[in-house]
């Protein structure tokens, strides 16, 4: 009989230790041995999900098929593996406390008092067996947080119960923080050992330590941690800083973590087949030019707000073989076009967002790569710039503006969808998840997807107004891309310019380093060839 094997993930010390990075690399290398892996992110915050966090706080919000708000660690999922992610994939306390007090109303307890364990522990483990299909030979659960959080206490409590119901099917792997301390010239295995033991008072052992550390670690430090830690010294590996974060599975097969990982669960595979993603790291390692992207948004002191933007446009690098720089501009200090003059910015990219603050900075952008010539991307919020902007400067309406950031304009170029006008509650209300959209033949876009109708997935509330459209089609705005059942633009290009496109969804989410989303590739190509015009 078939039996799924489980892989829990914590992490101790300090956090930013990339967790999230280490679990999408281990499930990569799981399946290059050939085993159908599922993944799951269990997040210790009451927030029923990111939607309404400050990206500022959370980083970015990753959107899966299903219209899921989720953690960015599915973001690295996605870039790294084939695993189906859906809402199933990212848990919150917010979402089990919520489940929980439901039931109790309803009656379905019967009477008994609600506590932590076992009400909340159990509710835990059934997301755990129910993140994935039965078919899967491994699931990765990763526990967010750092051991010894408050909130992360029943996370660990249910994974050290699911472990004890199920001894044959799991093991535990904790990564840590290794210093280096300059002054002394020494590592320290202190912290480590540390975590480790808060662990273990938990009831949690771990059989496989990841040391996250500047250089390798000499053999006398794993002596160390693996005689402290109750660890067997083939259990302790460290995880080195690297070039590209591409790079990380490659260093774990090397010190054969995955083979170490099959061997404790009992699955038999053949051996790892890293072609691709070898070839991948060569064309990476070894670019044939440069590009230089400007990156126009207004919550870029924290890069992880926009993490698939960057590294979908680092896809769309590789698939040109070229070089990356970012240049990026806060949305909020630029006065106007001229601004940019003396930039040297191949191409730009306006990302989603929301709210009034940044705005005309970005209209000035799209205002100055449309009349320059130079390529520009916008995404979701940015779709919504370069409309507004073309409808303001070229069709002639200079107060064309959206209705979220000014309610009373006489212009709603872009708005809220009739039904969103009486929303008052922010989780869940947006048009979230894929949605369908034909592309128009011979446009920009349809070239560069290779085909007709595409799926891509959506976050947002405001919308193009069909109003504006015919006389925006008139002076030279392509709505190239349609979502046909709600008559929705989802996809806007310039006429007669190399590569000015906005798009309503966000393509970033489903870009792989080893299959780059088609419109960043196509950007990515313009931008290079905007810098080598004579």
């Amino acid at each position: 009989m078939h039996k799924t094997k489980y892989v829990f993930i914590t992490g101790g010390v300090v956090s930013s230790l990339g967790k999230g990075l280490t679990s999408a690399s281990i499930a990569m290398l799981l399946e290059s041995r050939g085993l159908e892996i599922g993944m799951l992110k269990l997040d210790p915050y009451l927030n029923v999900d990111p939607g309404t966090m400050n990206p500022l706080q959370h980083g970015e919000v990753y959107v899966t098929d299903d219209g899921a708000e989720t953690d960015l660690d599915l973001g690295h999922y996605f870039r790294y593996t084939h695993a189906e992610l859906s809402r199933l994939s990212n848990t919150t306390s917010g979402q089990i406390y919520e489940t929980v007090i439901r039931r109790e109303r309803k009656g379905d307890y019967s009477g008994k008092t609600v506590q932590v364990v076992p009400h909340i522990t159990d509710e835990i483990k059934q997301r755990i067996l129910h993140c994935g299909k039965d078919s899967l030979n491994v699931i990765l659960i990763e526990v967010g947080g750092t051991v010894g959080d408050i909130e992360s206490l029943p996370f660990l409590e249910a994974i050290r119960q699911f472990r004890h119901e199920r001894p044959d099917q799991c093991i535990n792997i904790h990564l840590t923080y290794v210093p280096y301390l300059k002054a002394a010239g020494e590592v320290k295995t202190k912290p480590t050992q540390h975590s480790v033991q808060i662990l273990r008072e938990i009831g949690i052992i771990p059989d496989i330590i990841l040391c996250r550390t500047e250089n390798a670690l000499k053999e006398e430090i794993k002596d160390k941690i693996s005689l402290f830690c109750s660890v067997p010294k083939t259990g302790v590996v460290d995880i080195i800083d690297v070039e590209s974060i591409y790079e990380v599975p490659i260093h774990l097969h090397q010190q054969r973590l995955d083979e170490k990982i099959c061997q404790m669960l009992k699955l038999k595979t053949p051996s790892s087949n890293l072609t691709k993603w070898k070839k991948m790291l060569h064309n990476l390692s070894n670019p044939k030019g440069k590009v230089v992207i400007g990156i126009v948004a207004k919550y870029l002191q924290h890069q992880d707000a926009y993490k698939s933007v960057f590294e979908a446009l680092k896809h769309g690098a590789l698939a040109n073989q070229l070089d990356l720089e970012f240049r990026l501009f806060d949305a909020e200090k630029i006065p106007d076009s001229s601004f940019f003059t003396e930039e040297n910015c191949d191409g730009y990219l306006v990302p989603g967002g929301f709210g009034e603050r940044g705005w005309e900075g970005k209209i000035q952008i799209a205002k100055h790569c449309r009349e320059q010539y130079i390529p520009y991307f916008g995404i979701c919020l940015g779709m919504q710039v370069l409309c507004t902007e073309f409808v303001r400067n070229v069709v002639g309406l200079s107060e064309a503006n959206s209705t979220e950031i000014n309610p009373d304009t006489k212009d709603p170029v872009i708005s809220l969808l009739s039904e969103q006008t009486e929303v008052t509650n922010l989780g869940g209300t947006m048009r979230l998840g894929a949605f369908a959209c034909h592309l128009l033949a011979s446009t920009k876009a349809a070239k560069a997807y290779g085909v007709s109708n595409i799926s891509e997935r959506h976050r947002h509330r405001f919308e193009f107004n069909n109003a504006y459209k015919e006389i925006c089609e008139k002076k030279g705005l392509i709505f190239s891309g349609i979502f046909e059942e709600g008559n929705l633009c989802e996809v806007a290009e310039v006429k007669n310019h190399p590569w000015m496109i906005g798009v309503q969804f966000h393509p970033e989410f489903k870009s792989k380093p080893t299959a780059p989303h088609p419109l960043f590739k196509e950007f990515i190509k313009s931008s290079f060839s905007y810098r080598n015009k004579e």
